[in-house]
C-alpha cells in the first residue's frame, strides 16, 4: 500500500493540482450526514477491514455481506407496504388491494389513539380516530381486519408498542377462529418502548412495568408462536427524530442490548431469544453512508451477540432488518420530487442488504396515501427487484474503498457511543439521565440550521423552488368515523358477557400485581399461570371482547403512567 500511497501524493501534485487551478471543487470540505468527513477520492490505504475477519462470505459470520449466501438471487426481499387508516373495513380493502398488486406482507398502521391504548369513545381520541392509521378497539374489529386475509398463508407486521402485548393477542385470536395452528404465525409487533422514550412518544407504562410486559411477551412466543419475531427494535424512529445515521445504529443497538439483558434476567437462553429478534432502520439519501451503515450494524450485532451474550447458534448473531424509507425526507413541495427520493432510499436498502422493504409514497408529506400513489411506491420496489440488475449479485458495493471505509468508520463511531452507554449503567439509565434524548435534539437542530443556511440544500424547499398550488387529488379520512366505530363499541358491550369481561379484567389486576415467583422456568402456555405471566390472560379478556382501552386501563391503574424526568 506504500506504493499506492506515493503514487497519491503524485496525481495530486501534478494532475490534480492542473484541475483544480482551471475548476475550483464546489466546497471546502464534503462529508456524510453523520459528519463523517468525504476525501476526494479512496484508494486501497483507506481499507482497514481484514476480508476473513470483517467481511467473510454472505452467510457467514460476522454477516457484513449479508444474512442469507445467495440473497435476492434466492429469493426477493419481503415488499411490505406499511397502510391502515380509518376503519378495520376500509384498511381491509386496502390490504386485499395491496396484494393484488403484488405485496408479499401485511404491515398494519394503527391511529394514535390504539397506540396509546385509549377506545375511539375516550375524550383523548377526540380528532385522532382513524387518521394516522386503523382504529382498533377490540377482537371484533381486528377479525374485521384480517377478513379473507389467511393468517397462515402471509406474515403480518404490527407496528404497536405499549400495547403490543394486547394487540398480538387479538392477533392470536383471530388466527385460532380461523383454525390456524399457532405454530404457523409468521410475523412481527415492534414492541420497542424504549425508542419511545426517547424518539417517538406513545408510550404507556414506566419502563420497569413495560420491560416486564416485553419480557412476558418473549416467553409467551418462545412456547407458543416459534416462528414469531417477538420485537423489532426500530432504529427507524431515531433516525426520523433527527439523529444521525451513526446514532441510529448505535442507539439501536443500546436499545437491544438492553433487552436481551432483560430476556436473560428473566432466564430466557439467549439462543432463544435472539433468532426472532428483528430491527427496524430507515433509509436517508445519502445513498453510500446508508449502504455501509446496514453492513456495520450487521457486522456489530453479530459480534455483540457471540462475544458479549455467548450465543452459539449461528442465527443468534444474524441480524434481520426492515427498512423504510425516510417520511422525514419527504417534502409537500413538489411531491412528485419524493418519488425519486424513495428510489434512492429504496435502493440504499436493497444494497445494503434488507430483508423486507416498504416504500413511502410521493403525497405522504401532505396526508395519508392515495391508491394511485402506493402502487407507484410499490412498482418502485418491483423494478429495483427486477429490472435494475442490483439483485443479482450479493453485496455489490463490497469491496469498494468508500464502501468500506465508511462501513469500518460507522462501526467505530458507533461502538463509541455504545461504550459510553454501557459506562452509564446501560439504555435505561441514559435515558433516565437525557443523555440519548439530548443527542438526538443537537443533531435535529444541526441538520436544520445546515437547511436554514442552505449548507444543506433540500431541493424545492431551499432551493429550485417554484410556485404551485397543492395537489387536489388527496385521502381525506371521514371525521365521522369516531362516531361509527364509538356507536360500534357501544353494541359490542351491550351483547358481550359483560360478567366474564369484569371478572377477567380483575384477574388481570391480580396477575399484573404480582411477582413473578419461577420467571426462570415457569411455563406461559395458553391454561398455566403458575409464573404470572400477563400473555395468557391478556388473550382472555380479548377473546370476551374486552376493549383495547379497557385492558390498558386496568394495567394503569396497576402500573401507572410514565412521566418523562428530562425535556424531550
Amino acid at each position: 500500500m506504500a506504493g499506492i500511497g506515493k503514487l497519491k501524493r503524485k496525481w495530486e501534485q501534478t494532475t490534480l493540482r492542473k484541475a483544480l487551478a482551471r475548476s475550483p471543487e464546489r466546497r471546502q470540505s464534503y462529508g456524510t450526514t453523520s459528519g463523517i468527513p468525504v476525501e476526494r477520492v479512496y484508494t486501497p490505504d483507506a481499507v482497514r477491514a481484514d476480508y476473513i475477519r470483517d467481511l467473510s462470505f454472505p452467510g457467514q459470520y460476522p454477516f457484513t455481506r449479508g444474512v442469507q449466501p445467495t440473497m435476492y438471487r434466492g429469493r426477493p426481499w419481503t415488499m411490505r407496504q406499511y397502510a391502515g387508516y380509518a376503519t378495520a373495513e376500509e384498511s381491509n380493502q386496502r390490504y386485499k388491494y395491496l396484494l393484488e398488486q403484488g405485496q408479499t406482507g401485511i404491515s398494519v398502521a394503527f391511529d394514535l389513539p390504539t397506540q396509546l391504548g385509549y377506545d375511539s369513545d375516550h375524550e383523548l381520541a377526540v380528532g385522532e380516530v382513524g387518521r394516522a392509521g386503523v382504529v382498533i378497539s377490540s377482537l371484533e374489529d381486528m377479525e374485521t381486519l384480517f377478513d379473507g386475509i389467511p393468517l397462515d398463508e402471509i406474515s403480518t407486521s404490527m407496528t404497536i408498542n405499549a400495547p403490543a402485548a394486547i394487540l398480538l393477542a387479538m392477533y392470536i385470536a383471530v388466527a385460532k377462529r380461523q383454525g390456524v395452528e399457532l405454530c404457523r404465525l409468521k410475523g412481527t409487533i415492534q414492541n420497542d418502548i424504549l425508542k419511545e422514550y426517547v424518539a417517538r412518544g406513545t408510550y404507556i407504562y414506566p419502563p420497569g412495568p413495560s420491560m416486564r410486559l416485553i419480557t412476558d411477551t418473549f416467553r409467551y412466543c418462545r412456547d407458543n408462536l416459534p416462528l414469531w419475531n417477538t420485537i423489532s427494535i426500530s432504529g427507524y424512529h431515531i433516525r426520523e427524530a433527527g439523529s444521525t445515521a451513526v446514532q441510529e445504529v448505535a442507539f439501536t443497538l443500546a436499545h437491544a442490548i438492553a433487552y436481551v439483558q432483560a430476556a436473560t434476567d428473566v432466564g430466557l437462553d439467549v439462543d432463544d431469544l435472539a433468532p426472532r429478534v428483528s430491527f427496524f432502520f430507515g433509509a436517508h439519501n445519502d445513498l453510500f453512508e446508508e449502504a455501509a451503515k446496514f453492513r456495520a450494524a450487521r457486522r456489530m450485532w453479530a459480534r455483540t451477540m457471540k462475544e458479549r451474550f455467548g450465543a452459539q447458534d449461528p442465527r443468534s448473531w444474524m441480524m434481520r432488518f426492515h427498512t423504510q424509507t425516510a417520511g422525514c425526507t419527504l417534502t409537500a413541495q413538489q411531491p412528485e420530487s419524493n418519488v425519486v427520493r424513495v428510489t434512492l432510499q429504496a435502493l440504499a436498502a436493497v444494497l445494503g442488504g434488507t430483508q423486507s422493504l416498504h416504500t413511502n409514497s410521493r403525497d405522504e408529506a401532505l396526508s395519508l396515501p392515495t391508491e394511485d400513489s402506493v402502487r407507484i411506491a410499490l412498482r418502485t420496489q418491483q423494478i429495483i427487484a427486477h429490472e435494475s440488475g442490483v439483485a443479482d449479485t450479493v453485496d455489490p458495493l463490497a469491496g469498494s474503498y468508500f464502501v468500506e471505509y465508511l462501513t469500518d468508520e460507522i462501526e467505530t463511531r458507533a461502538q463509541e457511543y455504545i461504550d459510553k452507554i454501557d459506562g452509564m449503567g446501560g439504555a435505561l439509565a441514559a435515558i433516565e439521565s437525557g443523555y440519548i434524548q439530548r443527542e438526538i435534539q443537537e443533531s435535529a437542530y444541526g441538520w436544520q440550521r445546515a437547511v436554514d443556511h442552505k449548507e444543506q440544500i433540500v431541493v424545492g424547499v431551499n432551493e429550485f423552488t417554484v410556485s404551485e398550488t397543492a395537489p387536489l387529488r388527496l385521502l381525506k379520512v371521514d371525521p365521522a368515523v369516531r362516531e361509527r366505530q364509538t356507536a360500534r363499541l357501544l353494541a359490542l358491550r351491550q351483547r358481550r358477557d359483560n360478567r366474564r369481561v369484569e371478572s377477567l379484567l380483575q384477574e388481570l389486576e391480580q396477575a399484573a400485581l404480582a411477582q413473578s415467583q419461577d420467571s426462570g422456568t415457569g411455563t406461559c402456555t395458553e391454561s398455566g399461570r403458575r409464573d404470572q405471566n400477563l400473555l395468557p390472560v391478556i388473550l382472555e379478556c380479548v377473546e370476551s371482547y374486552a376493549t383495547l382501552g379497557e385492558i390498558c386501563g386496568m394495567l394503569r391503574s396497576v402500573f401507572g403512567e410514565y412521566k418523562p424526568t428530562v425535556a424531550l
